[in-house]
């Protein structure tokens, strides 16, 4: 089973976000990228678990960070 997880940067917070339509409940956020992917990866497993959902699983990450510059 392949899980796409959407790992977004929230300028306001100053954090990474992530959120997946494929493990219900997961809802993370750190300021490290790095670190966000290790919750991720921690957390995954536990959460499909929970969900009765097929595990092993496949995690895909996608990023999006937009940031405004000035010219």
């Amino acid at each position: 089973m392949k899980c796409v997880v959407n790992l977004t940067w929230d300028p306001e917070a100053s954090v990474w976000v992530a959120t997946s339509d494929d493990i219900p409940g997961l809802v993370l956020e750190s300021g490290s990228f790095d670190a966000l992917l290790e919750r991720v990866r921690f957390a995954a497993p536990e959460l499909l678990e929970m969900n009765s959902t097929e595990i092993p699983a496949v995690l895909s990450f996608q990023a999006e960070r937009m940031e405004r510059i000035a010219l």
